[in-house]
């Protein structure tokens, strides 16, 4: 195994060959392996190590030439130098790349164990008594159609010509198990759940098996939804993936593009109600996938990107950070082109809210559980969006799914409709959230 050290004396020895005297590397090791399986029988089985390493070159004239390589040797490395010297002279000369100026700030130790990865058989057989579990859960369950246990160990590393070096790892594993049912004179109804850990010996499988069948069985007697408005609450879950769905309202290469809701001048403006706010925290200490630096070598952190209501920052790389006099905020991914990209949202209210607001005692409210077809259903530059979802018309004690039906709005009108927002966060892939409790919008019933 070459070790950092070892990598920066290769590439420090084939720049002095080469004559280079600006350049940069980032790299990365994925270890993963996952499983499937279908009616007890082992479905697929895949593993996979893959290594990529993206080599930048500066010449005299300020342009970078970017290439990637395997092969972190001394000839290897030497070669993917000189290919991307001679791209520089074809690389762009307005707005280029440059290091980062945190590129030798100090990283946070986040002190934490790299999992082993399990045997092979060993996901299998946890997936198989998995899915077992959900097919007993009820009998209307006819199968488990989608369902996945996979692992992934990930080593990464940044060095550049200035002295720069950092490198850090992870390891997690997960699950998701997705039912379908099969009923006389009834339509197929679907749910899942998904758990997350920092390896397959922690994961919580008996619980997300649990919430499967549990929410399963609250979607069989399904019900028909009037046409109308309604107050909708939206878990977890489905308030980030539709937060996710215009995250350019927070991206500074988007706006820089002219490709956002946002602008410039946004900066300041109040665009949510006043005790909303929303943090981009890579090293939430819930983020499983917690990453230090980004790959141009920016260490991450919390970056506040509304506060009280009001937008506070851009996510931000090198190059959006200077054309627009900020800081690099650790969201920036390298290539040919740098782009800009969350790591792990974190919702929450500062106070204030009405907290009379209760699933208990509430009154035609539509709790929505998953939203659908986000890639279909969503204008992310009109800010408007019409999407199929799984969920429930609540009144008190009385929870009845909802069959087939589309939920209708505007995202930036959604953010200032927003009369509650519960204390009870809970972790998902993409984040941390509470339920969010939004009055007036359109739903649309079969």
């Amino acid at each position: 195994m070459v070790t950092l050290q070892e990598i920066a004396q290769f590439a420090q020895m084939g720049a002095e060959n080469l004559g280079i005297k600006k350049y940069d590397i980032y790299g990365s090791k994925v270890d993963d392996s996952e499983v499937e399986v279908f009616q007890g029988e082992p479905k697929q089985v895949q593993a996979s190590n893959r290594s990529s390493v993206i080599v930048r070159v500066w010449n005299d004239n300020h342009q970078v030439g970017v290439t990637t390589t395997t092969d972190v040797d001394p000839k290897g490395l030497e070669l993917a130098l000189k290919t991307a010297q001679e791209a520089s002279y074809f690389g762009v000369k307005d707005n280029a790349p440059d290091f980062s100026p945190l590129a030798t700030a100090e990283t946070v130790n986040l002190d934490r164990t790299i999992s082993p990865q399990a045997p092979i058989s060993e996901l299998i057989d946890k997936l198989l008594g998995a899915e077992k579990a959900v097919l007993e859960g009820h009998e209307a369950i006819e199968s488990v159609p989608y369902n996945g246990l996979g692992q992934q160990e990930v080593e990464r590393f940044y060095l550049n010509s200035e002295g720069a070096k950092r490198q850090d790892a992870r390891s997690y594993a997960s699950i998701y198990l997705y039912t379908k049912t099969e009923q006389e004179g009834k339509k197929p109804r679907s749910a899942g759940a998904y758990r997350i850990s920092s390896g397959v010996s922690s994961l919580d499988v008996d619980n997300c098996l649990k919430e499967a069948i549990e929410k399963t069985i609250s979607h069989l007697d399904y019900q028909p939804i009037k046409t109308g408005k309604y107050t909708v609450v939206f878990s977890p879950r489905a308030f980030l993936s539709l937060l996710g769905a215009f995250s350019n309202l927070f991206n500074a290469q988007s706006v820089l593009d002219k490709q956002s809701l946002s602008t410039p001048e946004s900066i300041g403006t109040q665009i949510a109600v006043s005790n909303f706010c929303l943090c981009d925290d890579a090293l939430h200490p819930d983020n499983i996938g917690a990453e230090t630096f980004d790959s141009e070598g920016t260490p991450t952190g919390r970056v506040e990107l509304i506060t009280n209501g009001v937008l506070k920052n851009f996510l931000h790389s090198t190059i959006t950070a200077k054309r627009m006099n900020a800081r690099p905020t650790g969201n920036g991914n390298i290539g040919a082109k740098v782009t800009v990209s969350p790591h792990f949202y974190h919702v929450f209210s500062s106070g204030g809210a009405d907290s009379s607001y209760s699933l208990e005692n509430a009154e035609n409210v539509v709790l929505i559980d998953n939203l659908q077809a986000l890639h279909a259903g969503v204008n992310s530059l009109q800010g408007s969006f019409s999407l199929p979802f799984d969920g429930w018309l609540v009144n008190g004690p009385d929870k009845v799914s909802v069959d087939s039906a589309t939920v209708a709005g505007d995202f930036l009108s959604l953010l200032k409709s927003i009369v509650y927002i519960e204390p009870r966060e809970e972790i998902t892939p993409g984040g941390i959230s509470p339920r969010v409790w939004v009055e007036g919008l359109s739903i649309t019933g079969e």
